[in-house]
């Protein structure tokens, strides 16, 4: 594609595996990221951190794989908070509240109620431990609307997706953290309510990561409204990907015995392949004319329409032609205000 305007500012990813790490720097050397913020797994910081140095900067997160992972998102996670901070510099931390989070409460070792809101007991007390070390908050709230057509249909189960965001208001209302919100605050079908949910909290910045997602969703909306939504928020929508990398997508699987994302990439080609496709896919919706099918799978198109797609079935992805000066703010400005800010300084 050529370099971008501006070297991009990656707000989203989660870089794992030392190998994995060199196939996703030589696919962000080609597509033109010059820094990634990145969700890795705590027992291989070191090993990415030896690979992409300053280029990485860390969000601090559970143990997902720990055995004990009720210890992993309460005492373990508050406990690695200084270790974050202190050993890797992490300025942010994550929050994943889904609503598949309280499908996976029995596993975990608590209730529902104690897990996924936004303002349980334990997030509380990790926000404010945050806060007393000039961290910000990262937080996944909802999921697309196909989910919540599809999978979340109990809403006396999972709520309703504006139900989702109550609990978030609270805790960004009760801490006064700055904060993130991950893939275009969760709900980038609607460019109105994000506006309201901006108006609300003023601290709160978003990014455009979950690629199959924003070019399903965000390529639906016209190229006036997708622009005027940036213009109007400008410094408040940074650029990401989501991009999960991992050493297991270097190697071919044995059936018997799958690997992390084996069924996305099971060689160093497949895994560039799959790396710079997220980038390509986002470049080519903000930058260009493209109007054709996305090059990236996407089977929510399936669980929605069963009798009209597949899970290799792809969305359309039109072009929008952002001028210059919007993509200079998206890709790089946007974050110099904020997170890059927030790392360098320590504000919360």
């Amino acid at each position: 594609m050529g370099a971008p305007p501006v070297p991009i500012i990656d707000a989203h990813a989660h870089i794992n595996g030392g190998e994995a790490s060199k196939v996703w720097a030589r696919a962000a050397d080609l597509f033109g990221i010059s820094r990634v913020y990145s969700q890795t797994q705590l027992a291989q910081a070191a090993d990415v951190k030896a690979v992409l140095g300053e280029r990485i900067r860390f969000v601090a997160i559970p143990e997902y794989m720990a055995e004990d992972r009720r210890h992993a998102f309460t005492q373990g996670f508050l406990d690695n908070l200084d270790v974050w901070h202190g050993r890797w510099g992490a300025r942010m931390v994550k929050f994943w509240g889904a609503p598949r989070l309280r499908d996976m409460a029995e596993g975990i070792g608590l209730p529902a109620d104690e897990l996924a809101p936004f303002d349980t007991e334990w997030r509380l007390k990790i926000a404010f431990r945050a806060r007393e070390l000039g961290m910000a908050l990262m937080v996944h709230v909802a999921d697309p609307d196909t989910w919540f057509a599809t999978k979340y249909t109990d809403a006396r189960t999972y709520g309703t997706k504006r139900d989702q965001y109550e609990s978030l208001h609270r805790l960004l209302e009760t801490t006064g953290m700055r904060c993130l919100g991950a893939h275009m605050g969760g709900w980038p079908e609607d460019l109105g309510f994000l506006t309201e949910l901006l108006a609300r909290h003023p601290k709160l910045v978003l990014d455009t990561s979950a690629t199959k997602w924003m070019v399903r969703e965000l390529s639906k909306h016209p190229r006036a409204d997708l622009l005027a939504f940036l213009e109007r928020h400008s410094g408040r929508v940074l650029f990401g990907s989501d991009i999960v990398t991992h050493d297991d997508h270097l190697v071919r699987t044995d059936p018997d015995d799958p690997k992390f994302g084996a069924q996305l990439a099971n060689s160093a080609d497949e895994a560039f392949d799959l790396y710079a496709s997220r980038y390509w896919a986002l470049r080519t919706m903000f930058e260009s004319e493209y109007d054709g099918e996305s090059p990236i799978a996407d089977p929510d198109l399936a669980m929605v329409e069963p009798g009209r797609y597949d899970a290799m079935s792809a969305p359309r992805l039109e072009g929008k032609r952002l001028p210059a000066e919007v993509l200079g703010v998206l890709y790089r400005a946007a974050a110099g205000g904020s997170v890059e800010r927030w790392y360098e300084e320590g504000e919360s």
